[in-house]
């Protein structure tokens, strides 16, 4: 890990110099829904497409022998990332559909009457999968509740997670409230009664050190574009013994093993769930937007504590912690009188681009009782000005209404 200053991370970006809305410089707040992508992944792409490109795990030719091993170089890259071993490395097409993945290939085990746990806190694409299995299968949906300081609730852990337990998927960081679950007692607890746990890390990926063996996790999935790399490509992580149990839910080339007119059977993991062509391209530019970004060493703690201050200005309500603790440069409110696509509007014309909406996240706002949320999420090319920048606009919504 070495030290970088803001202006050396922000001369990766080339975006961020752009003027937007008649010559605003650009102040980008949306890097939990996209982040932006460095000079180091828009490199290695164009040198193997220009290069190495081939079919991968095909041929015998120089190329196809290139581009395999680029593609597998990938894998092994995302999984010193995670910590992980490679061949528990799946290639997805994001965590969407990691997370389906997994949802298909234990659904053929889940019968009537068992349980599957998640929250209120999470991502559309961590509850609905989910709620389609129990409804396929009679299997039951549990979920915890969160707090009011939007914080997940675990105080009746043992009473939701029991025998009848066979799944439980969680968030690693809420996308509403940047609020950071405390992972260890789900775990140990799913574990306890032979549950296997899913581990949504899209949040946390950019943000916090992720080693799947210390967090102890058995399913673990994260989208590329959230994390400095191209959209379209995903990372499953699975327990090398938990993987073996499951079967492919996708077929085609590239899995099999032996093929006759009448059957099938099928490579060992990973290999058994990546049937057909690979993205392979987008593959190599996430293991190298990882591999710079996994050589940063950054701290976030003053651009949460700026994007905070905004709770200083009349009318604005923050949904989810308030605080410093255990929680991410994210910060999703509501402003008295004005709704969130009118602010997301005045915010878009000082240069300011924000997320408005629901966050692809309906439960946790209406636990709030709000239909929709404006969200800013930092980064490790933001800087403090930036964030006065943000404020200082915001704080024109409510007399531009003439609310205030």
């Amino acid at each position: 890990m070495m030290s970088f200053d803001v202006g050396e991370i922000r001369a990766q970006f080339p975006e961020l110099a752009r003027k937007v809305r008649d010559g605003q410089p650009l102040v980008y707040l949306d890097s939990a829904a996209t982040t932006l992508r460095p000079l180091a992944l828009v490199q290695a792409m164009e040198d193997f497409a220009f290069h190495h490109n081939a079919a991968v795990h095909r041929g015998a030719h120089q190329l196809a022998e290139e581009a395999t091993e680029a593609f597998e170089h990938a894998r092994a890259t995302v999984a010193r990332f995670l910590g992980a071993d490679q061949d528990e490395v799946v290639w997805t097409s994001g965590a969407t559909g990691g997370l389906n993945l997994i949802a298909h290939a234990i659904g053929q085990s889940i019968m009537p009457g068992d349980e599957i746990v998640v929250s209120v806190a999470e991502h559309h694409s961590n509850l609905v999968p989910w709620q389609q299995l129990a409804a396929r299968t009679g299997a039951v949906l549990k979920w915890f509740d969160v707090t009011d300081a939007g914080r997940i609730d675990l105080s009746n852990l043992n009473e939701l997670i029991t025998e009848p337990t066979k799944i439980v998927a969680i968030t690693h960081v809420s996308n509403v409230t940047g609020a950071i679950t405390p992972i260890e007692p789900i775990v140990a607890r799913a574990h306890q009664v032979g549950a296997w746990t899913v581990l949504d890390a899209c949040q946390s990926a950019a943000h916090l050190p992720l080693d799947v063996k210390q967090l102890g996790v058995d399913f673990l999935v994260f989208s590329g574009h959230k994390v400095f790399g191209p959209t379209g490509v995903g990372v499953l992580y699975g327990r090398r013994e938990v993987l073996a149990q499951l079967p492919p839910v996708n077929f085609g080339g590239s899995m099999v093993k032996k093929v006759t007119m009448t059957s099938a059977t099928f490579l060992d993991p990973p290999m058994r769930f990546e049937a057909g062509t690979q993205m392979v391209t987008e593959a190599i530019g996430l293991a190298a937007a990882l591999d710079w970004f996994s050589k940063l060493q950054t701290d976030e703690s003053e651009l949460t504590r700026e994007l905070l201050k905004i709770q200083e200005i009349p009318g604005i309500t923050i949904i989810g912690p308030t605080d410093l603790a255990d929680r991410t440069a994210l910060v999703s409110f509501t402003v008295a009188g004005v709704h969130p696509h009118d602010v997301g509007q005045v915010l878009d014309d000082a240069g300011v681009a924000v997320r408005v909406g629901q966050h692809c996240a309906q439960p946790i706002h209406a636990r709030f009782g709000v239909h929709s949320t404006v969200r800013a999420s930092a980064s490790i090319y933001n800087t403090v000005a930036e964030i006065e920048k943000f404020r200082a606009a915001l704080a024109t919504v409510r007399p531009f209404f003439g609310v205030a």
